[in-house]
């Protein structure tokens, strides 16, 4: 059973989340629930690991030095795993306020079932990586993450250096498009749902707040004099919201998105708050700029009924570069649902298995 508090950092009921959640969901039975308490590992998703068993897929908990923040990673490697072997590896990057127990984990996890070697890694400042103060979010770091797990993957054993991918997920999606535009040890990029956060902070959602960009350039730009004085740190993002609020959201990623990070698939290292002076990277920043560098095959997934498919379908079309690249719809989809729903998880691992297989892992 959940802990009650985490049904009560905003009063959320479990009605209320399945309420949420859309029939396609509904139908497969009972509201999804994976309770990080239940495992030893933490992970917050259906089917996750609770042991390691020789012969089978196994996680490797491991930490490990970025430019003086230590980092908190799962490794995940494929069954019959030999440390004297070659194995082709993904690089898994986390959406915004995930954590590496959630659905970068499961990504992970099914990524390993297929014979890969798959890293997971929580990004600087956030989760149970280090850095002060919390919750920072500044593309740059979440950039050199992705770069900081290709550094230390290249190097644990079985790891083919020469056939490593990146897989982006949500926010993490459009970050992996930045790295892999220099970062060539990345042989093939993948996204799934992809999340421009620059595009989102400076335009809002749907580009709906065009008229108070200067109000959010503001706030930030406060918020960092504040900082640079020894003032509070201020935060975005966790405004208290109730039932009746979040029902009246206007858009599904959001709606479901509480329903997913605050109920069914909740951890205590996740969260919406960031820094409000993160603000000043945010809004300049731009995840599909200078898209004509990723020279890798590439493959975007989304799902047809998501929100944010605007953003994928404009980083596609500006990848101009990629003399490979596919843009693949999963039918019936919403942004969250391609991160627990076992129908459209499954369309999405088959597509990715498919893409890795052809291009790294032959």
């Amino acid at each position: 059973m959940r802990r009650p508090l985490m049904l009560s950092r905003r009063g959320w009921k479990r009605a209320f989340a399945a309420a949420l959640l859309p029939l396609a969901a509904l139908s497969q039975g009972p509201l999804v629930a994976a309770d990080y308490t239940q495992n030893p590992f933490t992970l917050a998703y259906e089917g996750a690991i609770t042991e390691n068993r020789q012969g089978a897929v196994n996680i490797h908990p491991v930490r490990y030095d970025l430019n003086g923040i230590t980092i908190s990673a799962n490794v995940y490697t494929p069954a019959g795993y030999d440390e004297q072997g070659s194995y082709p590896t993904i690089v898994v990057a986390h959406p915004n306020g995930g954590v590496k127990e959630q659905v970068a984990g499961l990504y992970a996890q099914r990524l390993a079932e297929q014979g890969y070697i798959a890293i997971a890694a929580n990004a600087v400042y956030q989760g149970a990586s280090g850095g002060m103060p919390r919750n920072v979010d500044v593309p740059a770091n979440r950039i050199e993450d992705i770069h900081g797990m290709a550094d230390f993957i290249s190097g644990f054993a079985g790891v083919d250096a020469d056939r490593i991918g990146l897989l982006g997920l949500c926010g993490g999606g459009g970050y992996s498009l930045k790295a892999a535009q220099t970062d060539k040890r990345f042989k093939a990029i993948a996204t799934v749902s992809m999340f421009d956060s620059g595009r989102v902070r400076r335009n809002g959602f749907r580009d709906s707040q065009l008229d108070t960009i200067a109000e959010r350039m503001q706030q930030g730009s406060a918020a960092r004099a504040q900082e640079a004085a020894g003032g509070e740190v201020l935060y975005a993002g966790d405004a208290p919201m109730s039932d009746e609020q979040i029902a009246a959201l206007p858009f599904d990623l959001y709606r479901e998105g509480y329903a997913y990070y605050w109920d069914t698939h909740a951890h205590p290292n996740s969260t919406f708050r960031y820094t409000a002076s993160s603000l000043i990277n945010l809004m300049r920043f731009d995840a599909t700029s200078n898209m004509e560098l990723i020279d890798q095959p590439l493959l975007m997934i989304a799902g047809d009924k998501a929100d944010t498919l605007y953003m994928t379908e404009d980083g596609f079309a500006k990848a101009t570069g990629a003399a490979v690249k596919e843009l693949f719809l999963i039918p019936g989809a919403t942004h969250i649902q391609t991160y627990y729903v076992p129908e459209y998880v499954d369309q999405a691992i088959a597509r990715l298995s498919d893409f890795f297989g052809k291009e790294i892992a032959s």
